[in-house]
């Protein structure tokens, strides 16, 4: 065999081997074909895109509010508004509960309680009046000396009927309670002397007991009520000195102290007279502390 000849057995036996291997491996893909299916998913998705409505503001909102994320420090917020909110609410409910008697009042009661008013403004007034004209006076008399010395006196006159030293008498009420169920307490009673006080009371007297500014009520053991330590029994009857005009629709207002005082069950009367007689005194005493500044 010549050497041409075995050059060409080489070669045919080389590309057999070649086939044998080609046949062997699995076949490549094309890089082509995947660059196009690549462009076409691209184009597909931005199609999608343009297809799908755009998102608004709103919907970006509710994206970020829904489902929430409470955070500690929001929740101890929360907590505490809710707080707040609540004593608010309570405030104004019992806001509506105090003017409850009002808002439900006949129409003529209210035009009682503004007559009312109008008449502590008068005197309020007519007081005022009275000491520019005692000023006045003071001014102008000749004798100045004198002039102040009787002021000193009757202005000591009045003092005595407050302090309760000195026994007094004019126009009035005498308002009875009478308490057969053992209902009525002392804060109760307070309440009617602190009401006849705002209408312009000038003497008080319960059960033979003086009404004083240091007067205090206390609730006994045994039942009844106490009067600056001093033990009172129903009925209790009260001389008030005053203007009858201005005491007793004071103690007849809606939710006032003829309305409290029969919810109690008690039996109450106001009656006016033109004469009533104060004369329990109190004795006058000396200040332990305090002295006047003149001396």
């Amino acid at each position: 065999m010549s050497d041409n000849d075995r050059n060409d057995a080489s070669d045919k036996q080389a590309e057999a081997g070649e086939s044998r291997l080609r046949g062997e491996l699995p076949q490549e893909v094309s890089a082509t074909p995947s660059k196009a299916s690549d462009a076409q998913t691209v184009k597909a998705a931005a199609a999608d895109e343009e297809h799908e409505p755009p998102v608004t503001g709103r919907q970006r909102l509710v994206q970020g509010l829904w489902p929430p994320r409470v955070t500690r420090a929001q929740l101890i917020v929360a907590l505490l508004l809710f707080g707040l909110g609540f004593g608010l609410a309570v405030q104004v409910a019992s806001t509506s509960d105090n003017d409850g008697a009002l808002r439900g009042a006949r129409q003529e009661d209210l035009v009682r309680i503004l007559d009312e008013l109008d008449d502590r403004t008068q005197r309020l007034e007519d007081e005022k009046q009275g000491l520019d004209d005692q000023r006045t006076e003071l001014e102008n008399s000749s004798d100045q000396a004198e002039e102040a010395r009787k002021q000193t006196v009757e202005k000591e006159r009045q003092l005595g009927i407050l302090a309760g030293t000195v026994a007094a008498q004019g126009p009035g009420i005498t308002l009875t309670v009478e308490d057969t169920k053992g209902t009525v307490k002392a804060d109760m009673l307070l309440d009617a002397i602190q009401e006849l006080r705002a209408a312009g009371a000038e003497a008080i007297q319960v059960n033979g007991v003086r009404v004083v500014a240091g007067t205090f009520l206390a609730d006994e053991d045994g039942g009844g009520v106490s009067v600056d330590g001093n033990k009172i029994d129903t009925p209790y009857r009260f001389k008030v000195i005053g203007k009858p005009q201005d005491l007793e629709p004071a103690l007849n207002i809606p939710g006032g102290v003829v309305q409290t005082l029969e919810k109690e069950q008690a039996t109450v009367t106001v009656e006016r007279a033109a004469k009533i007689v104060v004369d329990a005194l109190r004795a006058a005493k000396r200040p332990d502390y305090a002295r006047s500044s003149s001396e």
